[in-house]
């Protein structure tokens, strides 16, 4: 009977060792699931490139192919994720208000499980009604531009589905590199301006159950202006994403667009320079994959909400048909947008809805997407207020509509600081609380997801 007990114990500590062996082998986020998807978004036919005003033309080539991709997540509570890359400028509210709804209906996925950024590729296809009064265009190119925005439209929500069908067990990692890429463009002109620069490359690594790579997720504070010609091309972050892509065939490269609303590739314009950048870039991504990277546990907690940020009180309608007879072509176009908005509303707006996206990775990163052309002082700021080592900050996310100053561009004034709202058809400058608002939402939402 006691060499029965005993041999009976002896089995039992025997599965028990075996249990926690198996335990301890596996990756500690062994409970996400992963799906990843891309499609190509490379126009068919003549349309304005976005960015810049001085083009007199449509595209004329492709310098390289344009792509949207998706990440799917889903940790152990089932909560699904996606992330949205893309080569084009930014996604207006006009296009990705339509796109999460109908995610939200077709797949159910709320509005603040779904992210969507922009490389801000100054070679992209004008999308929605972004930056118009900064082209030359007509009705007939108008109508281009809507019936590809439509196409887009219908691709990217078709891409999301997919990403979510191909959801398979997966393992998440996050570590950051540094690249000395950025220039901040202000000091340009201005040499007694400071110089701020946020030149990390944060990086998440999303590994399969067999520990090949699946996803390469990647991140820079600089804007996508080293080409300037007539050509389609994801620029300086189409050639890093490649560079990864061809250093790892079976990986889909995503880039994130971070805070580089001031910063600049300098020099630039020739294809040389903006493909040497995105090998920097993906060199400094490689360094981050082949070091030491940190787990990335759940769950995903996720908050998506808008806060009004204000504008100095815009200008009367006698004002505006005055400057219908400007010199100056974009603040003719400004006057002749606001004019109409106010026929057909009654009133220009005083305010901005503005988009703050938080994902929270258990206790491990602070993901912080941030809408417009946000200014580096913005990710300076939170890593100083959150963590350095565990919080990225991302600008260009689900609406890009204006450059977001911080109190000290305001100040400085001059292009990032206000002049931009012109080309963006905007009525006014942002007021002096524009830094502020926005801080104190963010420091609301960090606070309450960090705590669940």
């Amino acid at each position: 009977m006691e060499n029965s007990i005993n041999s009976h114990s002896n089995r039992w500590r025997t599965l028990f060792a075996l249990w926690a062996l198996l335990a301890l082998s596996l990756p500690a986020s062994a409970a996400w699931q992963a799906g990843v998807a891309r499609v190509d978004i490379t126009p068919t036919e003549p349309i304005w490139l976005a960015g810049f005003g001085f083009r007199t033309h449509p595209f004329d080539g492709v310098r390289q192919h344009s792509f949207v991709k998706a990440l799917a997540l889903q940790d152990d509570q089932g909560n699904r994720t996606v992330l949205i890359t893309s080569d084009l400028l930014g996604f207006p509210r006009s296009v990705s208000d339509p796109i999460a709804a109908r995610v939200e209906k077709q797949f159910g996925l709320p509005r603040e499980r779904l992210l969507l950024n922009s490389s801000h590729t100054h070679s992209a296809p004008v999308i929605g009604n972004m930056l118009l009064p900064a082209y030359p265009i007509g009705d007939p190119e108008l109508a281009v531009i809507q019936r590809y925005t439509r196409w887009l439209e219908d691709q990217v929500v078709e891409m999301i589905g997919r990403s979510l069908h191909d959801l398979k067990p997966a393992d998440l990692s996050f570590e950051q590199g540094l690249a000395g890429v950025a220039v901040n463009r202000r000091r340009v002109g201005h040499r007694d301006y400071p110089g701020p620069v946020d030149q990390d490359v944060p990086v998440i690594a999303v590994r399969g159950a067999d520990g090949s790579l699946r996803a390469i997720v990647f991140g820079y504070a600089c804007h996508n202006t080293v080409l300037n010609d007539y050509q389609v091309a994801g620029d300086w972050a189409g050639y890093a994403q490649a560079a990864l892509e061809k250093a790892h065939p079976e990986a889909m490269a995503m880039f994130i667009q971070d805070c580089g609303a001031d910063a600049n590739p300098l020099p630039r314009h020739t294809a040389e320079l903006a493909e040497g950048y995105g090998k920097s870039i993906a060199a400094a991504t490689e360094e981050v994959l082949n070091g030491k990277m940190r787990p990335l546990h759940g769950p995903l907690s996720a908050a998506f909400v808008r806060v009004d940020i204000a504008f100095e009180p815009p200008p009367s309608r006698q004002e505006l048909q005055s400057r219908l007879s400007s010199t100056n072509e974009y603040i003719r176009r400004n006057a002749k947008l606001l004019l109409q908005r106010l026929e057909r509303d009654g009133k220009l707006p005083d305010h901005y809805p503005y988009p703050i996206e938080v994902w929270q990775f258990g206790k491990d990163l602070t993901f912080i997407a941030l809408g417009g052309e946000v200014v580096v002082d913005y990710s300076l700021r939170f890593k100083r207020q959150y963590g350095f080592d565990n919080v990225w900050v991302a600008g260009y996310s689900n609406d890009v509509f204006a450059y977001i100053p911080s109190r000290r561009v305001l100040l400085e004034g001059g292009y990032e600081g206000g002049d931009a709202m012109l080309v963006y058809g905007q009525p006014a400058h942002f007021t002096w609380t524009v830094e502020e608002t926005i801080a104190e939402k963010v420091d609301e939402v960090v606070k309450r997801l960090r705590a669940q």
